[in-house]
């Protein structure tokens, strides 16, 4: 008789490989505590590519201040309870407001976490009658809302219109209740934007509705940071619009925004939110001044384009292989040539960290199976000197590890089925 405990002694399950060798590098490294461009890792100073502090928010001044100020007059724990009992306050029905005219939406509703937003949305509004229609890439916490919601799915291949349309004709024959089309407005892993209007136009054409989550869209692109939606002109046409407090805003939460009604339908009947304790204060009080940081951040935005620009033009002139998109995200495949991801990441993380840059590598299960690549995050805080740096440091990693960076056979299969070259 087998014991539950049983698969713990083995190495499977996600990164199975890596934790059972003990590993503390490749996975769950452990760094210094204070985000920036440069951090400690292992007592020597790294320039950092793998925090999404998109603006260079995390060390503000002015928000340091607000919450020593918060700190003071109301610890970490005020408001006690939950928003359906004693968690609501003035300042949390105030930030709602703010977010849903900068989504330029009817009504807005805070979470405590941007995962558990996603989640307790999608599994609000959708139930076993319901049918969801899911982008292949989709993030983890758009997978587990599906799977909380018990609504049957169909999964179309990464921003391929013709796969959704495909999947939406075979879904109007059977359907019983609504549908909904769920992705992301920014693809955190690769880089690239969804396709936005082909979606809105199908969703339209179907009789369906959109839920995006854009947590690496807002504050990033955009009129004023408002997202990808905004990007493409398409915020009106995007009928539940989440965005995250995690990257640009370098906080912690979420909020989904949408018309009055959905909203409080999703207020009484996120399960995520209504059994969880309310947002302290002291993220509240900080995250009006971060909004506030992020509408007038045009000159941020400007320099972290500047950045990402100069890091990706310098990667590609090596040989690498750079995700497409027009997202800042720097997404760096670096080729298999058919050995294990096993033998090629930890030897390319461990040399990159070894001389000074700190990236993080990204493999399966987050990417699919058989690619290995680093998602680089450029700031508006990063420097010429950390770029330049970085470039010497991978150009001279290519010939110490004879690396050939050129993409043929299972790599450019990989590649191609990602973004659909």
């Amino acid at each position: 008789m087998a014991d539950l405990f049983d698969k713990c002694k083995t190495d499977q399950g996600n990164f199975g490989a890596f934790r059972a060798m003990g590993d503390d590098y490749f996975t769950r490294p452990t760094l210094d505590a204070l985000p920036g461009t440069r951090m400690d890792y292992k007592g020597h100073e790294q320039v950092m590519w793998s925090v999404n502090n998109y603006l260079g928010l995390a060390q503000d001044d002015e928000i340091k201040q607000i919450a020593l100020d918060t700190i003071q007059t109301h610890s970490v724990s005020a408001p006690m309870g939950s928003r359906m009992m004693s968690g609501t306050t003035s300042d949390h029905i105030n930030l709602e407001k703010k977010l849903a005219e900068f989504a330029r939406k009817e009504a807005a509703m805070l979470f405590n976490y941007g995962y558990l937003g996603v989640m307790g949305t999608i599994a609000s509004l959708t139930g076993q009658d319901d049918i969801i229609v899911m982008d292949k890439l989709s993030h983890a916490s758009i997978v587990d809302g599906v799977l909380l919601s018990r609504a049957p799915f169909r999964v179309f291949r990464h921003n391929d219109m013709n796969s959704l349309e495909t999947v939406l004709k075979r879904v109007n024959r059977e359907r019983k209740g609504g549908v909904l089309i769920v992705g992301e407005g920014t693809y955190g892993m690769t880089g690239d934007l969804a396709d936005l209007p082909g979606l809105c136009e199908l969703k339209e054409k179907y009789d369906a509705r959109l839920f995006i989550d854009d947590a690496h869209g807002i504050g990033v692109l955009g009129e004023k940071g408002r997202g990808t939606a905004d990007h493409f002109g398409v915020q009106d046409k995007i009928d539940i619009y989440f965005g995250t407090f995690a990257k640009s805003f370098a906080s912690i939460g979420g909020f989904s925004a949408s018309s009055k009604e959905v909203v409080e339908w999703i207020l009484y009947n996120a399960r995520t939110q209504v059994f969880a304790k309310s947002l302290p204060m002291v993220y509240v009080r900080t995250l009006v001044k971060a909004l506030d940081m992020i509408i007038n951040g045009d000159d941020r935005r400007k320099k972290m384009w500047e950045n990402s620009n100069k890091l990706k033009k310098g990667l590609r002139e090596q040989g690498y292989f750079i995700g497409e998109g027009e997202s800042p995200i720097c997404a760096v495949c670096i080729p298999l040539k058919g050995k294990p991801v096993e033998e090629i990441g930890p030897l390319t993380v461990k040399y990159l960290r070894e001389k000074g840059v700190f990236v993080t590598g990204i493999t399966y299960p987050v990417i699919p199976i058989g690619l290995f690549m680093f998602r680089m995050i450029p700031t508006a805080n990063h420097t010429d000197e950390d770029i330049y740096f970085t470039l010497n440091v991978f150009k001279k990693m290519e010939s110490d590890l004879e690396l050939d960076t050129t993409l043929t056979g299972d790599d450019l299969a990989g590649i191609r089925k990602v973004y659909g070259r």
